[in-house]
């Protein structure tokens, strides 16, 4: 995945400027000497105000446009600041040669650079190919859209968007590919308005289907389990991972790797207890959301939430999916 947040531009330098920075920083206490990875570098906000810490730091994305902004900073730091193309969830592999790491930092979701970019067809307000692709590789959202019968493409937008209405849709959707293949971010925004309509003062009707489309294109849910898992093996004991995420979906896999005995079934007292695993991660600090002074900079930040754990001395876990909650493609509302 590229990087996730929907940063604010700092007006005093034009800078972008990514959300829960200041929280983030803290989580993560970067110093002198300190190694920590940006796992979903963008704009590099993060990486940036880590190195200006005195942090060195390696920045991973798979997304080709970021790479500017990664010269920008090697030029700036070209002894402290290493980037390196590819996915967070081989973060282990791409960053154990620069190790040993301290922490690790993810921001997961799209980018305002990205949703700002008609060419990307991530957003529903502007006009682009319907693309959604962040590495611009591989199946399209209009692939999707145009391949899926309508049990399927239903089915999808109630897993990975929470979509209600997501039977509708998908049949408005065949019904308008009938005629010729959909192709434009605008026209499935309009086909799915004409769907369910639109009130006034409500999101626009086509959020939750973008998302969907998006998180499907670039599996993203499979992705945030890997890099998880993948900064679990990375970090020894005492080292730091701090999670920034955009949706109760997402946050929902993050609250439940670092707290396994969040997604298992509830004990009866009357029974004998079973004996809880080790904890690979202790402690786990509160969920942090933006306060109201970022959220007046930037109303986008507005479902942003932080979340950060300690690696413990226990042996890193096999991956595995069960229990984080990962939505799975089965029936639509």
């Amino acid at each position: 995945m590229g990087k996730r947040s929907m940063p604010e531009t700092d007006p005093s330098g034009g800078r972008h400027v990514p959300v829960l920075l200041d929280e983030v920083i803290a989580a993560l206490s970067p110093g002198p000497e300190s190694r920590i990875v940006d796992g979903t570098f963008g704009a590099g906000g993060y990486s940036r105000a880590l190195l200006e810490a005195g942090a060195h730091v390696v920045a991973i994305d798979r997304d080709p446009s970021v790479l500017p902004h990664a010269e920008a900073l090697h030029r700036a730091f070209p002894e402290r600041f290493t980037f390196i193309a590819g996915t967070f969830s081989e973060l282990d592999i791409l960053a154990a040669p620069h190790g040993p790491i301290d922490a690790v930092v993810l921001d997961i979701g799209v980018s305002s650079m990205q949703l700002d970019q008609a060419e990307r067809g991530f957003s529903f307000m502007r006009e682009g190919p319907l693309d959604m692709r962040m590495s611009r590789s591989g199946e399209s959202a209009a692939d999707l859209v145009n391949r899926l019968d309508a049990e399927d493409l239903a089915n999808l937008l109630y897993a990975f968007g929470e979509e209600r209405k997501s039977r509708r849709i998908a049949q408005f959707i065949i019904a308008a590919r009938q005629d010729a293949a959909i192709s434009t971010t605008l026209e499935l925004a309009r086909i799915i308005e004409k769907a369910i309509g639109r009130k006034p003062g409500d999101a626009h009707p086509a959020t939750r289907s973008f998302q969907a489309l998006r998180i499907a294109v670039n599996g993203e849910f499979e992705q945030l389990a890997e890099g998880l898992f993948a900064a679990e093996r990375l970090l020894e004991a005492g080292g730091r991972l701090a999670v920034v995420s955009f949706h109760s979906l997402e946050d929902r896999i993050v609250k439940r790797f670092f707290d396994p005995d969040k997604g298992g079934p509830a004990q009866s007292r009357h029974l004998p207890q079973v004996e809880r695993a080790p904890r690979a991660w202790h402690p786990v600090a509160k969920a942090v959301k933006p306060g109201a002074a970022e959220l007046a900079r930037n109303p986008r930040a507005r479902s942003a939430v932080l979340r950060c754990a300690t690696r413990t001395e226990v042996p890193a876990r096999p991956l595995h999916a069960q229990g984080l909650g990962m939505p799975r493609i089965g029936g639509a509302a």
